[in-house]
């Protein structure tokens, strides 16, 4: 990568925005939808439990920002998979392997493409539901950050799933055995003091539920952060986008 075709992988950026808001009806509209079912179920549930168990949160303001992330894990792995593999089948996809630019910048360019999209969604997202509840930024920076990782990590997995796969079996086998139990089992709805003493040492380990705990305190004026979860993050965000990498520079089972 001494010459960067930095021409090139704004093309694929483009392009893929350029699909993303050609397909408003599934990328954008269905998960507004999907946020606002949500949000009127446990709107319903919140009049019956106004306080999380053991913390001193409105129910609302606690599961909105476990909402947000579960779109957008969601979404950024469904979206750039999905285009992949649509690429591939309809035969697309080789005809960026035959430009002058190289596995690594195209993955990188999927990745950028998938930020974006994601920061896009959850922009949207957040507007649409304060429409219906009186939510608070009070870290923008710390919203923004575990935001763009999150789209990043999820972005990363949902390139090289549809890089290696050619089938809807595999991107579909992977997102509901995966993804799904990711996005609803981290912490999403719940709080770790509502578990089990025996499950918390699980998502003490588990980085989702530090990425959903995390973003959750960007909406709370009174939250402190640990900087050594941050670089343990970060660490864990660049192994995964280092796998994806390496995968489209070696190319493995790009051509069927």
């Amino acid at each position: 990568m001494n010459n960067i075709n930095f021409y090139g992988m704004r093309t694929i950026i483009l392009m893929k925005l350029k699909i993303f808001f050609k397909e408003f009806q599934y990328s954008i509209i269905a998960p507004i939808v999907s946020s606002i079912i949500f949000i009127i179920i446990l709107a319903t549930v919140s009049e019956f439990y106004n306080l999380t168990s053991n913390d001193n949160v409105h129910f609302m303001n606690f599961v909105i920002p476990g909402i947000i992330i579960m779109i957008i894990i969601q979404e950024t792995y469904a979206n750039i998979s999905e285009t992949l593999i649509h690429m591939k089948q309809m035969g697309s996809f080789n005809d960026i392997l035959m430009s002058p630019i190289s596995g690594i910048e195209i993955a990188l360019s999927f990745i950028i493409a998938t930020l974006f999209i994601g920061l896009i969604l959850s922009v949207i997202n957040l507007i649409v539901i304060k429409l219906f509840v009186d939510i608070h930024f009070y870290n923008i920076i710390r919203i923004s950050f575990y935001l763009s990782i999150t789209a990043i990590i999820f972005g990363s997995i949902g390139c090289l799933i549809g890089f290696i796969s050619y089938t809807w079996d595999v991107q579909q086998s992977f997102f509901n055995f995966l993804i799904v139990p990711i996005s609803l089992l981290s912490g999403t709805f719940f709080s770790i003091t509502s578990i089990e003493n025996d499950w918390t040492n699980f998502f003490l380990f588990n980085p989702f539920y530090h990425l959903v705990s995390n973003f959750r305190k960007g909406f709370d004026i009174n939250q402190s952060y640990n900087l050594n979860v941050d670089i343990i993050l970060v660490i864990f965000v660049f192994l995964i986008v280092y796998f994806t990498l390496y995968v489209f520079k070696k190319g493995y089972k790009v051509i069927n």
